[in-house]
């Protein structure tokens, strides 16, 4: 994929930059595959923001990827489509099985219309194949992997990430995640071989808020600009310091440095080595 520039016919679209879709090969979705869903504006079931600063932004078609594909072990599948999908930063690859069904998956870098791709407990290892982990030669490049066997991808599924099989531990698979940290995950999980597609999406400047709004995100407001009932930081003449020994959120809860990770035994006796932090200025 390559990064496009437009035309600086204004100040915000002068720093501006997209993405070029030429590789993609298909512009309408799979009608079978696609439902509508009303967007929310970051409101819970009661009507009350429940996640701030959303709304509005262009009307969206939920794609339905299959995460899992489980229940097609040993079916082959031809790739005729790499589409665009507005709910992820990935590209998704439209397969044909053998069988007739049609379905959505991520695409890895490197996959072509035309090419075969397959799943099962233990397939040929090439880009796209989704096998166990206990199958796949370490050193490779892995992407969607399950966390619990049967259960369907559920990380490195972002575009440009993979994840290196770097050995096995008795029923466990050393696995060097994205952020370098090394966890423990089952033999048994599946992965996908390769690496998830559009590798170059963090390159992209939005240029202007008006692009964020089309997004459906909402400008951000500082707490100590606004008054005292609404926020911990409010209050006070101008633009002036919060006042208080630490920053706190809007519902009163200390903010910025506090650690937030719950401490679940089962999840930390899974983790080989932490992901590495950045240094602290002195």
């Amino acid at each position: 994929m390559a990064m496009k520039k437009v035309k600086p016919t204004t100040s915000a679209r002068r720093q501006m930059t997209i993405a070029d879709f030429r590789e993609l090969t298909k512009k309408a979705p799979e009608k079978s595959l696609v439902f509508g869903k009303k967007s929310s504006s970051g409101r819970d079931n009661k009507g009350r923001i429940s996640s701030r600063r959303r709304g509005g932004g262009h009307k969206r078609l939920m794609r339905i990827v299959d995460f899992r594909q489980s229940d097609k072990e040993g079916v082959p599948a031809s790739v005729v489509a790499l589409e665009y999908d507005p709910n992820r930063s990935a590209r998704l690859a439209l397969l044909h099985y053998g069988d007739g069904e049609k379905r959505y998956v991520l695409a890895p870098q490197n996959l072509s219309v035309g090419d075969s791709v397959v799943s099962g407990p233990r397939t040929k290892v090439k880009v796209g194949n989704r096998m166990q982990l206990q199958y796949i030669p370490v050193g490779y490049k892995v992407f969607n992997l399950e966390m619990t066997p049967g259960q369907g991808g559920q990380i490195v599924r972002s575009a440009g990430t993979s994840a290196t099989l770097v050995g096995f531990d008795g029923p466990h698979a050393l696995i060097e995640l994205p952020s370098s940290e090394m966890r423990r995950i089952r033999k048994e999980c599946a992965a996908t071989i390769g690496i998830v597609s559009n590798p170059e999406h963090n390159l992209i400047s939005i240029g202007k808020a008006g692009r964020m709004r089309w997004m459906g995100r909402r400008p951000e407001v500082l707490g100590k600009s606004m008054n005292a009932v609404d926020h911990p930081h409010g209050g006070g003449e101008g633009h002036v310091p919060i006042g208080l020994k630490a920053p706190k959120t809007p519902w009163g809860k200390k903010a910025m440095g506090v650690k937030t990770r719950k401490r679940k035994r089962h999840s930390n006796q899974l983790i080989v080595r932490r992901r590495v932090k950045k240094n602290k200025k002195k």
